[in-house]
């Protein structure tokens, strides 16, 4: 149930040949009124955003059955020349 105040993710889903692959595109936070202002740190290549409650971050990849790429890691480090 969406209650003022709850933090929820936003990520982007892509389909990748190991399976989904859920990237951290932001968070999101309900209103008193029952809005929800979504603050997005990147944008998604198909247009298509999932928002859900947030998790522990230990335990949001097992949660969503696929590979997380929110924290720095080796799914969401930068690759190329720029930092």
């Amino acid at each position: 149930m969406l209650t003022a105040g709850k933090r929820l993710a936003v990520f982007s889903i892509r389909e990748g040949k190991g399976g989904s692959i859920w990237v951290r595109a932001g968070s999101a936070f309900v209103n008193k009124d029952g809005s929800l202002n979504v603050l997005l740190d990147v944008l998604p290549l198909d247009g298509k955003l999932h928002v859900r409650e947030a998790a522990e971050k230990r335990d949001t990849a097992a949660a969503m059955g696929g590979r997380y790429a929110g924290e720095p890691g080796l799914d969401s480090m930068p690759v190329g020349g720029h930092s």
